[in-house]
């Protein structure tokens, strides 16, 4: 039987958010859809879906529309109508607390203060679902909404770029290996 896989990226909608620190998830989906084939992207339950079949999985990629601090409420909906459970889901995320090109994957924790993720674990009525967490480091003398919606310079666009093949072998092993196993492969990596 077919296993169903979700990744989803979060960020916020529309090009003034484009290439900012809070769009990585759209950022790092985008460059795994490409590496796909993935062009065309449907308007469907508050976000953009898009799929692909690998083997026996089929792949489902979305990106909420609903901005960033109301995402559980599109994602909760593709969840329910295709029934994939939480193990089989995979969410990209920014983080404040992790330095500029380092990632982690985590199982489960809190949000720690971000709105996506509050939204997410209000909707889906648990901590426990898995997220990889792309480093945007801190900004001490910015506000914070400020920061998370500013851009990167180019020196850390260049960053960003280098981690893309890495993050893809690590999306593309996501399909292929147990969580637990992906962790221990990819944790200990700066």
């Amino acid at each position: 039987m077919e296993k169903i896989y979700l990744i989803i990226g979060l960020g916020n909608p529309g090009r003034e958010y484009e290439n900012t620190r809070h769009n990585m998830g759209f950022h790092f989906l985008d460059c795994f859809a490409r590496t796909h084939n993935v062009t065309t992207w449907q308007e469907k339950f508050g976000g953009l879906i898009s799929s692909f079949s690998q083997q026996d999985h089929k792949v489902f990629l979305f990106k909420p529309l609903t901005y960033m601090n109301n995402s559980g409420e599109a994602i909760i909906q593709v969840i329910d109508y295709y029934k994939i459970p939480l193990q089989q889901v995979l969410i990209l995320h920014d983080d404040m607390d992790l330095p500029l090109g380092s990632y982690r994957l985590r199982k489960n924790g809190s949000s720690a203060g971000h709105n996506g993720l509050k939204s997410i674990e209000h909707f889906l009525k648990t901590q426990n679902y898995q997220r990889l967490k792309f480093g945007i480091s801190k900004n001490a003398f910015m506000d914070v909404k400020d920061y998370v919606l500013g851009k990167f310079n180019a020196d850390e666009q260049a960053v960003i770029s280098s981690l893309e093949p890495t993050i893809i072998s690590l999306l593309d092993d996501f399909l292929k290996i147990d969580f637990d196993l992906l962790m221990n492969r990819y944790n200990h990596k700066k």
